[in-house]
């Protein structure tokens, strides 16, 4: 039997359902074009309960994180979020996270749906030598995503602090609607927004969530402001350059093939799962390369199409749809790095047909029409 997240009912009443990493969540309500483009011109709101939420603790809970992961958690100040993968021994992706540093020595570790159980037990087994106490709050905390250009205004309507206060990746204890919050500017859509963990809301009384979700709602309604499903957040995130675990990374991926080595910190003293192999790659390249690709004439790539340069298979699309915003067909795959440069043709086979397409940088779209940047840009002209 799938499981429920906290805003199951919602979605039950409202949405279309489909089972996800074993949870019955939303595919969309009104549509995913129509909720996509909601994010990108106004807001949009993710139920991202069934995400994994692990707190970590104690004296060693910094060194135990620089232990698991190729980042420096030590470098990262208290009140602040970092991307980072888990790795294993062979540098492959157990999962790729984002870690919440509420103070020196306390953290809440975000992980994806589908690797909850396996991201708990690889934590758990590698305590062994740290003074470090893990929970799993993942029933205990709703979390909603909020994302769009209007976001960051509606929120403060309902918040009791500054919310301008709270730059990229900043972390801040609030209020939300009086129902204690904490408060990430993360996202995976590339736009502006927040990442609402609603505190001390277990999943079997999640009335302070469905409060703060039907109330920004309310809020955001004359404004475009949709509830939105995972057709819209993948749609989002591949238009923004982001990875999905188990279709652009996964654990026989490094870091360094997947183009996220800015995660890696070599300066670090500490030894972690697989950095000899990490430390290898980078100086000697890789075989492979995540690249995006942007199609030249028509064709929609999707997840497993041939990727193929002069006619011959040289990779597969691992993520691929029709962008919404730039009305065009886009993907991500892995080709030889001789064929990774930007601008470099090659082609994929949509059924019977090749279709050229052009190696791109990512976002997709034009950042000063948007994405975050977008909203910070007017944010320093205003």
């Amino acid at each position: 039997m799938a499981k429920k997240s906290h805003l199951f009912e919602f979605h039950k009443e409202h949405g279309k359902l489909t089972e996800f990493s074993g949870f019955d969540m939303p595919l969309w309500y009104r549509g995913i074009i129509e909720e996509h483009t909601a994010v990108r011109s106004a807001a949009g709101l993710f139920d991202v309960s069934h995400m994994g939420r692990f707190s970590i603790k104690g004296g060693d809970s910094t060194a135990f994180l620089n232990h698991v992961l190729p980042s420096d958690a030590e470098k990262v100040k208290p009140a602040k979020a970092f991307y980072s993968t888990i790795l294993n021994s062979n540098g492959g992706i157990v999962d790729d996270t984002v870690t919440n540093k509420l103070e020196e020595s306390d953290y809440l570790m975000v992980v994806n749906a589908g690797n909850r159980e396996k991201d708990w037990d690889w934590l758990q087994s590698h305590t062994q030598n740290f003074s470090v106490s893990l929970n799993d709050l993942s029933n205990e905390i709703a979390l909603i995503a909020f994302q769009g250009p209007l976001s960051a205004a509606l929120l403060q309507k309902i918040s009791d602090i500054d919310l301008s206060k709270i730059k990229k990746f900043g972390v801040a204890y609030c209020d939300v609607l009086g129902k204690k919050c904490l408060l990430s500017r993360t996202g995976y859509t590339g736009e502006d927004g927040f990442e609402i963990a609603v505190l001390d809301c277990p999943i079997d009384d999640p009335a302070n969530a469905l409060s703060i979700w039907n109330k920004l709602l309310e809020l955001g309604k004359s404004s475009g402001v949709l509830p939105c499903g995972l057709g819209a957040r993948d749609s989002l995130r591949l238009e923004a350059g982001m990875c999905l675990y188990g279709n652009d990374i996964d654990d026989t991926t490094t870091p360094v093939e997947a183009d996220l080595a800015y995660v890696i910190r070599m300066d670090k003293q500490e030894k972690y799962e697989g950095r000899g192999v990490i430390e290898s790659q980078l100086k000697t390249g890789t075989k492979r390369r995540r690249v995006a690709f942007s199609m030249l004439n028509g064709g929609i790539p999707r997840h497993g199409y041939e990727l193929k340069f002069s006619g011959s298979k040289i990779g597969t699309v691992t993520s691929g749809t029709f962008s919404p915003t730039v009305k065009n067909g886009i993907g991500m795959g892995y080709v030889s790095p001789e064929l990774s440069e930007k601008g470099e043709t090659i082609s994929v086979q949509v059924r019977a047909n090749e279709f050229a397409a052009s190696i791109v940088s990512t976002p997709f779209y034009d950042t000063s029409l948007y994405g975050y940047k977008r909203t910070e840009k007017k944010e320093t002209s205003s």
